[in-house]
């Protein structure tokens, strides 16, 4: 089939002057529809219909012949249909050719994907019509005015997500056979729709249209690998989670291998997209299908081979938590949980750096209390060396009998049902799993036993007195756990026995002076600029975040 798309391009544009050739991300917005046209593998021919000598000669730069439109047709009253059909005319009297389908393409749709365009012309080869238009489903509780008042035009009031589809036409492109255009029409007797999203659907008619364009054309595409699985736990999950709900004008999407089944749950329950992936040279597949601008680490150490194969592709490369050979690769490396420890000009040391979610911005401290009355027991998502036992072991003893424990289990923790087995009776501890809101109960507890990894941060952000038991030799390596920063650090949780918790447990709620020490420590830190470092980091010479 000969296909031909026709952009059609007046001069005489009276909401934006000129708007046609006005730049928009440096490039006229006729750029667009014109890009469009000829990064498609299914249209043959792109020409240019206008009256503008300005317009003329650019589409001229891009290599697009020109119909020059006749007066008559460039009228403000002018409708597209004889513009249409004097282009083809005149095109097919040129070539001496005839053509199959035939493309109405606005220049005021610059957000439209080729591969948008492309479905479309596919769907109208191998479908039952004669014409396809570019439409919106824009479902709303609409009124109409009669001679009587308003009348609404629904039966029923429903949440917008149940009403009936209505299909608003965006202008983006009309496509139909060549038969069915006329002097008078471009649609032939049996016309389908094809139903765009909000972004593609902007057709450009105010100065607002156009900011809303100029700010979707310039976002980027981030990619966040993550990992999750009951090995690591879950601080890499909730740190991409906390920055991809920090970045709002650009486009986010996770990266996930299948081994991370405990991630990719946690993935869903928030509603970002995402993929699997099974292995790493997928991803670089992954980066082409998004065209990713920015790729984010969050996979503890990398190799320098898979940096070097992520360093093919034309993408800035953030790690976070990165101390193996391959972080010397990466555009930049945030290590916000270890002192330094190279002199790499691309690393980013300690706390200032570390990420902290919003719950813990909002929500309000802990106000100090002498009397220890609650205690928060957590160590994570999975609690991988199975801390959480050991405590319980510990806090079963008759001397805590008057003090209320809150045993927070992560959703990878798997021992749930013996915990509760050895707690049936009537006890002070209250076991919860997968809670939403940390923080709550941060705010309750007068003291708190964690591992040392994330939770510390959001411990010492909340202002809780805390006790930290290692789940392994890697978070001994950080930094920020120890007592000027208010926690009583143990060790290595796998080397601390019961008699060593139960007397620093018991040392601490009967002393309210040491408590008091450790709380106003915490309240001296600056935990909640992190997230804005780190964003300056991964846009650093690029303000389209701001």
């Amino acid at each position: 089939m000969r296909i031909l798309a026709i952009i059609p391009a007046r001069g005489g544009s009276k909401g934006i002057p000129q708007k046609n050739t006005k730049l928009i991300l440096n490039k006229p917005l006729i750029f667009y529809a014109i890009n469009n046209a000829k990064k498609s593998h299914l249209i043959d021919v792109v020409l240019v219909t206008t009256e503008d000598e300005e317009i003329s000669r650019i589409a001229r730069l891009y290599d697009v012949p020109v119909i020059n439109r006749p007066n008559r047709l460039s009228e403000d009253s002018s409708t597209l249909d004889p513009v249409i059909y004097h282009a083809l005319e005149k095109h097919e009297e040129l070539m001496n050719q005839r053509y199959d389908i035939v493309i109405t393409l606005q220049s005021t749709s610059p957000l439209l994907k080729t591969k948008s365009l492309d479905s479309a012309i596919k769907s109208l080869i191998e479908g039952p019509f004669d014409s396809l238009i570019s439409v919106h489903n824009k479902p709303h509780l609409s009124w109409r005015e009669t001679a009587n008042g308003f009348a609404p035009n629904y039966t029923e009031r429903l949440n917008r997500q149940s009403l009936p589809k209505n299909y608003v036409e965006t202008g983006a492109f009309v496509i139909s056979k060549r038969d069915s255009i006329t002097k008078t029409g471009r649609l032939g007797k049996n016309v389908g729709v094809f139903p765009l999203d909000d972004r593609e659907a902007l057709d450009i008619d105010s100065y607002h249209d156009w900011w809303i364009a100029e700010k979707e054309l310039s976002k980027k595409t981030i990619l966040i690998r993550v990992e999750g699985y009951r090995e690591i736990g879950l601080g890499h999950i909730y740190r991409g989670l906390t920055l991809a709900k920090s970045i709002s004008n650009h486009n986010v999407r996770f990266l996930i291998s299948n081994k991370s089944d405990i991630g990719i749950k946690k993935l869903e329950q928030f509603n970002y997209d995402y993929d699997v992936f099974d292995k790493d040279e997928e991803i670089i597949e992954l980066i082409d299908y998004y065209n990713a601008n920015i790729f984010v680490n969050d996979i503890l150490d990398t190799s320098a081979r898979y940096m070097k194969m992520l360093n093919t592709k034309n993408v800035k490369i953030v790690n976070f938590e990165d101390l193996g050979p391959g972080s010397k690769y990466a555009d930049f490396v945030i290590n916000d949980l270890y002192a330094k420890q190279n002199d790499f000009n691309n690393h980013y040391w300690g706390s200032k750096f570390y990420c902290i979610r919003d719950e813990f911005l909002i929500t309000p401290p802990y106000k100090f209390n002498p009397e220890v009355k609650n205690v928060l027991v957590s160590f994570g998502g999975t609690d991988p060396s199975d801390l959480t036992k050991k405590v319980i072991e510990v806090i079963t003893n008759k001397k805590f009998k008057n003090v209320k424990f809150t045993v927070i289990l992560g959703i990878g923790y798997s021992k749930k049902l013996e915990i509760q087995e050895a707690l049936k009776q009537p006890t002070n501890i209250l076991v919860l799993q997968d809670i939403k809101f940390m923080s709550e109960f941060m705010n309750e507890a007068d003291l708190a036993i964690t591992s040392q990894g994330r939770t510390m941060y959001e411990m010492a952000a909340m202002e809780v007195p805390t006790i930290l038991l290692a789940q392994n030799e890697r978070e001994l390596n950080h930094e920020f756990g120890y007592m000027q920063n208010g926690f009583i650090n143990l060790g290595l949780g796998a080397k601390v026995d019961h008699q060593s918790i139960e007397q620093t447990l018991f040392w601490l709620i009967n002393s309210p002076e040491i408590r008091k020490q450790m709380h106003l420590q915490m309240k001296k830190l600056d935990l909640k600029k992190g997230i804005e470092r780190v964003l300056e980091l991964i846009f650093k010479g690029d303000d389209s975040f701001v």
